[in-house]
């Protein structure tokens, strides 16, 4: 009774302790999603923002809250659809691999049962412990199929469902990071800001808030969050950069 109330409590313990963690594929794709939309747009307003003060007589204002919000709206779509039909993609690969592992297990068993007992000798195990380990995963056909996905493919299960969240996710995610470096724009009025202390104001929001998604990262699975955000804010704020001095070049030689 001892050991069954222990076992029982060490179970609740171990989904306690499940719970607790975030789901790996909703931050990826929050993560995706944000940081795309982020540096995207704000390479995208940043550009404008400079052609754009080069042109006498333009609202560069209007231009730049124009650009930004049309390059918001494309990129939460475009990022959606493809994170919709990539993990539609992953689902069919799974499919297929199954189908061909199911043909495989009734075809050349003893293939695969040699590659069952290939996975547990790189885990450590040997002789009787090795066979009786093996016996137990071939005798059941569906954990038999599923050890081998897992572990001889690495690949894991995908349903319909969890396309529509991704895209879901992703697309709004997009949109939230998009917002960022177009939010000063959209104060400018207010704050009696130049366009170049826009410019400014927008580099500072983004540049702290990839830090923070990057920190963010790195606490919720592994790593040093220092580094990781600065990683992000290195890898973003370089990104939109580039697109800040083609615009830059442009709009010098168009004027």
């Amino acid at each position: 009774m001892a050991l069954r109330l222990a076992f029982w409590r060490r179970e609740e313990a171990d989904a306690q302790s499940i719970e607790q963690h975030p789901k790996p594929g909703l931050l990826s794709d929050f993560i995706l999603g944000s940081q795309d939309g982020l540096v995207n747009v704000l390479g995208v307003i940043l550009g404008v923002a400079v052609a754009a003060a080069a042109q006498p007589g333009t609202n560069a204002l209007r231009i730049v809250l124009a650009g930004g919000l049309a390059a918001t709206f494309a990129e939460s779509i475009s990022m959606g659809a493809v994170a919709y039909t990539s993990t539609l993609a992953r689902r069919d690969h799974y499919l297929s691999e199954m189908e061909r592992e199911k043909r495989e297990m009734v075809e050349l068993p003893d293939l695969e049962r040699d590659e069952v007992r290939k996975v547990f000798e790189k885990w450590g195990f040997r002789g009787a412990n090795l066979e009786e380990l093996t016996n137990k995963i071939v005798a059941n056909p569906t954990a038999w199929l599923e050890f081998m996905m897992a572990h001889e493919l690495n690949l894991a299960p995908v349903d319909k469902t969890q396309a529509r969240r991704s895209a879901v996710l992703v697309g709004m995610a997009a949109i939230v990071g998009s917002l960022v470096p177009l939010a000063p724009f959209v104060l400018l009025p207010l704050t009696g800001w130049t366009m170049s202390g826009g410019i400014l104001a927008s580099m500072i929001v983004s540049a702290v808030t990839l830090f923070i998604i990057g920190w963010y990262k790195a606490k919720a699975t592994i790593g040093h969050p220092g580094r990781s955000g600065a990683q992000m804010l290195i890898i973003g704020i370089a990104s939109a950069i580039a697109g800040f001095g083609i615009a830059y070049l442009v709009g010098a030689a168009g004027g």
